[in-house]
């Protein structure tokens, strides 16, 4: 979920609040494999929900615009979190740091967030690019819309989490969230949707620290890299619009 990137936590989730200390959560893993994520199931406060876990290690940094540890950083972990749609809370950062704790993670993370059934994700693969997508569209539109009163937004949103096995530079990072979102777009289209996404929409890039080198210059959609990138989104993206346009 976007509300404006957040500055990187390099310690690693916020201290737990004594009000949400002692959150039920509790969750089970459902094998995938690591690329995509691990789907896990949990129960929380009666509701039975999922979460995607990427567990990265080191040697691994992201650049996000996710509500927790956006910006360009090492993340050793990514988690993407379902929660119930008219979501009551108003600090996201910090559930998602009681989900985080939950599973064991450590370290500087990025954690996302959508009422979108995150079982129901889709995935596309270029050239050892894997896009893995969560797909809300209840609540769509265009970015450039008429000016209009700023009212919260349900966190439906369409999440998109990138593995890669190349290094990027700082530009390139960007580069490919550009890119990404461009390929989304165009996959919104191609679904018969009249929307440029929602306003909640986020991503994440995760690939190799570069060594002396710099890492791979582009990520454009023109680029080795970018291409690849753009293919696996709009893949993923696809399949997940479809049937959000079938439910129209």
């Amino acid at each position: 979920m976007i509300g404006g990137a957040r500055q990187p936590r390099e310690d690693g989730p916020p201290p737990v609040p004594p009000s949400h200390q002692g959150c039920a959560i509790r969750s089970v893993r459902l094998q995938l494999p690591a690329q995509r994520g691990e789907l896990r199931d949990r129960h929380e406060d009666g509701h039975h929900l999922h979460h995607l876990v990427w567990r990265l290690g080191p040697g691994v940094r992201v650049c996000s615009s996710a509500v927790l540890g956006g910006g360009i950083g090492p993340r050793a972990w990514i988690l993407n979190a379902q929660v119930p749609g008219g979501y009551p809370r108003l600090d996201p950062d910090r559930h998602l740091a009681e989900i985080a704790a939950s599973e064991g993670l450590t370290g500087p993370g990025a954690g996302l967030m959508t009422a979108a059934d995150v079982a129901a994700y889709t995935t596309g693969h270029d050239g050892g690019v894997t896009a893995t997508v969560t797909t809300g569209l209840g609540v769509r539109g265009w970015a450039a819309a008429p000016d209009v009163d700023c009212l919260p937004h349900r966190p439906g949103t369409v999440n998109i989490v990138l593995t890669l096995p190349a290094a990027l530079s700082d530009a390139a990072l960007v580069n490919a969230v550009a890119t990404a979102t461009e390929a989304k777009v165009q996959a919104l289209l191609d679904a018969g949707l009249d929307c440029s996404g929602t306003p909640t929409d986020a991503v994440c890039v995760a690939a190799p620290e570069p060594g002396p080198d710099g890492g791979e210059p582009f990520a454009g959609p023109r680029s080795t890299w970018g291409a690849r990138i753009a293919r696996a989104v709009h893949t993923a993206v696809l399949a997940g619009a479809r049937p959000a346009r079938d439910l129209s």
